[in-house]
Formats: structure tokens, sequence, C-alpha cells
């Protein structure tokens, strides 16, 4: 059955909401999370909270400003990574150092979102640039579309990433702060997870 869509939105509208999406979920993992659990690797290639977060930050910045010709301009600024400093170490934007504080993550992401959405608002989807990374300029140009629809890509990737790390700190599950999109309270986790581990224990025996 097709589903059916009240009303169409315009490329750019939608695009502009499932960033909005992405990025209040990143942040949201935050929230009461202290300096050591943020930061704290969860996995055998040390990904951590923290760490998933400034990457998306620099992310955006990479994407939406250096892409277009658009420089940071607070290049001083706490958990901004530069394109020189991933020659050194190339896990740069994937921690926070003891010089940065959850807090200022925090402040700088706002503040790359407002520099990433001017971006979008001054140049239209048409607009062509060339990530600096990539190589040659004339030969990996690029519109603003694409970045977009990029973007939104990779930052729904990493929320997923945020969604289980999260649980794995304290428990806190939910897809966002006003639509969680799991079971009510008072759950049985753990009779699920018994009945998903007979179910596997089964498959294995046949």
């Amino acid at each position: 059955m097709t589903p059916q869509i009240s009303a169409p939105d315009e490329p750019l509208a939608t695009l502009q909401r499932y960033l909005a999406r992405d990025r209040e979920a990143l942040l949201w993992k935050l929230d009461g999370v202290c300096e050591r659990d943020a930061r704290l690797p969860r996995t055998p290639t040390g990904l951590s909270l923290a760490g998933i977060v400034k990457h998306c930050a620099n992310v955006e910045i990479g994407y939406f400003g250096l892409t277009f010709g658009r420089e940071w301009p607070t290049p001083d600024d706490a958990c901004f990574v530069p394109l020189t400093t991933y020659d050194d170490d190339p896990q740069a934007d994937w921690y926070l150092t003891e010089q940065e504080s959850v807090a200022e993550l925090r402040d700088f992401y706002a503040r790359v979102q407002t520099f990433a959405d001017a971006t979008i608002a001054d140049l239209g989807l048409d607009a062509v640039g060339a990530p600096p990374w990539w190589g040659d300029p004339a030969e990996n140009q690029v519109t603003l579309h694409h970045m977009l629809v990029r973007v939104v890509d990779d930052l729904a990737r990493h929320a997923g990433q945020a969604d289980v790390v999260r649980e794995l700190i304290d428990g806190q599950i939910g897809l966002n702060p006003t639509f969680p999109n799991i079971p009510e309270a008072g759950y049985d986790w753990s009779a699920y997870c018994a009945k998903l581990t007979a179910i596997a224990d089964r498959a294995a025996a046949s």
C-alpha cells in the first residue's frame, strides 16, 4: 500500500527538518552525562559519546563551511579541529581533550549549527563547492543539495551510535525528547532479552 502524503514538502524544508532532528538527538544524548562518562571509550576503537558529537560538529563545519569557501570564524574555539590537525592525529575530532569540557562542546555545536544554517540560507541548494580534502576541486564539485543529504545521512548514522553508547552508560534510551518511540514505562526488558536469547540458542541448535 502506498503511504498517503498529506502535503508535499519542498526539498529544502524536508532536509532541514531531518537535519534539525539529528542535531537534537545528538545533543540530547549528552544531557546529564558527567565528564568522565562522556569521554570514556565504549568500543575497542575508542568510540565515546562526546567524541561522536564533536565529530558531527566538525563535519558540519567542513561540509557547510570549507566546501563552500566559508572559514570557521573563531578558529581558537575549544572543540574545533582544523584540517591540518588530522595529519598528526587522524582521530582528532573523535575525543575531547583535557582542556575541553562537555559544556564547551554543547556551546560549540550550537554555534556550528548557526554557522551551517547561514550557509544553507545564503547559498541555496544549487550552490556549488568542493571539499578541499577530496583532492582536485575541479574534479570533486558538489552542490549544497548533495552536502545536505550527505550530512543528514552521516549525522543519522552517528545518532544511532550515540543511542547505543548512552544506553551502555546509564540505560537511557529513546529517539528524541518529545517522541521516544519505545514501549511504555515498565516494559520488561529482561524478559524480552531472555526471549531473544532463547530464540538465538534454538536457531544455533537447529
